[in-house]
């Protein structure tokens, strides 16, 4: 059965709209439970099935043929979900912000990396009552299967700071047909010290998916400023190779 957008409520339709993947029912569950925020546009979230080939199909489908295809506004694209972190001193639950996604088919730079940052910090340290929440910024790595052990480090040692398996195809797919806004934002589910065996069976995973469930108020902040007229994206000023970094407000 092909995959199926759902429409968040009472978004404001006069701006461009935004397109939320996903993979996982979890994921989409996570999202479409959180609270509500002042969209620019119509929002989509979207769950692609697992898997880079899934992502390719479901996105470049919805962009071409939804009810969010291009058009006067181009539509913007959030790739979203769990992850596993590559750096030491990782946790289930911090934050990952890509600056660029990367697979063998090559990178697609990101835009708004600082602010998405910044607004994710934010509005986590609300959800937690004043607490902060560590978000990483930094190159996240597509595969196609599950990473673990010494594949982790040898991921590590490229500059990459997380991986998934549907960012870089999901990227990828939405700039296919021309520029458009596009950001990637992943929970982190294991880290190298905390790896799980499954989501959902430790604490690990039930972190993740609260700290997902706070994000959505962060992306429609990223949409408002990919929307402003004349206004610019801190885009992806870093070097593709430098080290990650960190923001915790």
């Amino acid at each position: 059965m092909s995959p199926r957008p759902a429409r968040d409520p009472a978004p404001d339709t006069r701006g461009a709209p935004l397109l939320i993947a996903c993979a996982l029912g979890i994921e989409r569950f996570a999202l479409r439970a959180a609270g509500s925020g002042a969209a620019a546009g119509p929002v989509t979230v979207l769950r692609t099935g697992m898997g880079p080939q899934a992502a390719e199909r479901a996105v470049s489908r919805a962009l071409a043929e939804g009810p969010i295809r291009a058009g006067p506004l181009r539509t913007a694209v959030v790739a979203t979900g769990f992850c596993a972190g590559l750096a030491p001193g990782m946790h289930p639950g911090d934050l990952v912000v890509a600056d660029e996604t990367r697979d063998p088919v090559g990178r697609t730079p990101c835009d708004g990396s600082r602010i998405l940052a910044e607004a994710l910090a934010r509005h986590a340290r609300r959800a937690r009552g004043g607490l902060g929440r560590t978000v990483h910024i930094g190159p996240v790595v597509g595969s196609n299967h599950v990473v673990r052990g010494a594949e982790r480090a040898e991921l590590h040692a490229t500059g990459a700071i997380a991986v998934d398996m549907e960012s870089a195809a999901t990227l990828r797919s939405a700039v296919r047909g021309g520029a458009r806004p596009v950001a990637a934002v992943r929970v982190i589910v294991d880290a190298p010290e905390h790896e799980l065996v499954r989501i959902g069976t430790l604490r690990g995973g039930i972190s993740a998916f609260r700290v997902l469930r706070t994000v959505l108020p962060a992306f429609f902040d990223w949409h408002r400023s990919s929307s402003l007229s004349g206004g610019e994206l801190d885009g992806h000023a870093a070097p593709p190779d430098h080290p990650g970094r960190d923001v915790s407000l």
